[in-house]
């Protein structure tokens, strides 16, 4: 392997070469589900785990205008193995599609897999909207992805309809309007999956989020909790780890401006030789730093890279190595190739490669008008350069680049979050909201319990949606204490419905 690239994450620094006014623009990270590739599955493989079908969808769910009867074909997965037929009433378990290809979530969230056979459940997994082969007007990105005329029927609540009507006549196609529905979902698809049994409590008996941070709104969430929880996760570690980082980057900077400094810089990061920058690293070694720290598991995993387990351990420890001396771009060095070079192939790093594979790029779109979660501010104890959250550079790209005004209250007014325990202690039920307090998004998650219906599991050791992935025999205890405690939960939802027909 020639060269690595990396994901450049938007949540540090969105550079605008082009508008010299914003020299900055923060834009939400990509969840890390978003850009997963297959783990090491412990169904078989020799199994199919799913069939590739197509529902005829509709465009516009809220309007009756000429173009809202518009239809495009929507992906959606789905496994008979394990069920148990609708004449046993036997249940559907629905995962509601992320921001990317859903057959990268549907061989990355095992759970799902792992207790099928437990529960004689139906599977199925559904593509959102404009990702993956889910494209409407005709399934021709150059088209869907033109402007705001064909991007505005990208929404959280154009998908959760989709979801809603796929469902009903997926059920009644299958003479199965009588079994149970439960949903799932991992990070957006895990609000997806919150927010769908909030609104469509007639289609679903229950809900598991998992690494939700439905709270991540307005000023419910502090815009310093990301980053803060990033900085304690490194810290935790190791002071000396946290030191190490946290003074780096103005020595990255210096030395960038330096004559010769880039070459400096590209020969103690093995960088490609084409494009190098000092932002470009900073902005290649913040995205190592934000995704260990999400993806901090204690198996390994093959999220965006193949990972150890624990990786931000053994980040840390590269950096304290006390064979590189004094050398601070020797440590950076040494933690940045565990997460982009654990398997030891590659032979140098290309800062210039922006390619989307996974098709991720329209998440940019949700990001500029009603997924504004504010995650970039960083105070004086951060492992980031210091920085406030401002909402003036977000809605400053946002309209230089599709010439539109973000909407930063309508998550709330659609879906709430203010007051969340008053406000759904009587009204909702049957959610399972799972947050791992190593995860940076952990701290716009539902953390304590709402109802007993409405039940917060929370892990000091987890880490991004690690209850979803596939189990292994190397899983801690209190991990497959988490998985044993959400069956039982779902197991309560479906006999009480059982027991109310």
């Amino acid at each position: 392997m020639a060269a690595t690239s990396f994901i450049l994450p938007c949540f540090f620094l969105f550079s605008l070469s082009s508008l010299p006014t914003l020299s900055s623009a923060k834009i939400t990270p990509w969840f890390p589900s978003s850009i997963v590739r297959p783990e090491q599955l412990s169904v078989s493989t020799k199994t199919k785990l799913y069939e590739a079908k197509y529902f005829t969808q509709t465009l516009d769910h809220f309007n009756y205008q000429p173009q809202s009867y518009q239809t495009f074909q929507q992906r959606y997965l789905i496994n008979y193995t394990y069920w148990d037929g609708a004449d046993k009433l036997a249940p559907i378990f629905v995962y509601t599609g992320n921001e990317g290809d859903i057959e990268w979530f549907a061989q990355n969230t095992g759970f799902i897999f792992d207790t099928a056979p437990h529960f004689k459940a139906l599977l199925v997994f559904i593509e959102h909207r404009f990702y993956g082969k889910s494209i409407p007007f005709g399934g021709d990105k150059n088209v869907a992805y033109t402007n705001a005329s064909t991007l505005g029927y990208l929404s959280s609540t154009q998908a959760l309809a989709d979801y809603a009507t796929l469902i009903i006549d997926l059920k009644n196609n299958l003479s199965a309007t009588h079994s149970p529905v439960v949903v799932f979902g991992g990070s957006y698809g895990g609000m997806l999956a919150a927010w769908f049994r909030l609104k469509y409590p007639h289609v679903t008996i229950g809900a598991l989020a998992s690494s939700a941070p439905i709270l991540n709104f307005e000023n419910i969430t502090s815009p310093y909790s990301f980053t803060n929880i990033i900085t304690q996760d490194y810290r935790s570690e190791s002071e000396n780890c946290y030191k190490v980082i946290k003074g780096s980057w103005e020595q990255i900077e210096e030395t960038a401006e330096k004559n010769g400094g880039l070459e400096v810089l590209r020969k103690s990061f093995r960088i490609c030789n084409n494009y190098i920058s000092g932002h470009a690293i900073e902005s290649w070694l913040s995205t190592a730093y934000i995704y260990g720290a999400m993806t901090d598991y204690p198996t390994p995993s093959n999220f965006l890279s193949p990972l150890p387990a624990y990786p931000v351990k053994q980040m840390c420890k590269a950096i304290d190595d006390p064979g590189v001396g004094n050398d601070t771009f020797a440590k950076l060095y040494g933690a940045a190739n565990v997460y982009y070079n654990y398997t030891g192939t590659t032979k140098c790093f290309d800062l210039a490669d922006d390619s989307d594979p996974h098709g991720l790029a329209e998440w940019t779109w949700q990001a500029c008008t009603e997924m504004i979660l504010p995650t970039s501010g960083n105070n004086e104890e951060s492992i980031f350069p210091v920085s406030t959250w401002n909402y003036s550079n977000r809605a400053a790209f946002c309209n230089y680049a599709f010439d539109i005004e973000p909407r930063p209250n309508w998550i709330t007014t659609e879906f709430g979050g203010h007051d969340i325990k008053r406000v759904l202690k009587r009204f909702g039920s049957n959610i399972i909201f799972f947050n791992g307090l190593r995860d940076p998004w952990s701290g716009g998650g539902v953390l304590e319990s709402i109802s007993q219906s409405i039940v917060a599991i929370v892990a000091k050791d987890g880490a991004h949606h690690v209850d979803l992935r596939f189990a292994t025999s190397e899983d801690p205890e209190w991990l497959r204490d988490v998985r044993e405690r959400e069956v039982k939960i779902i197991t309560k939802w479906l006999s009480e419905y059982y027991h109310d027909l």
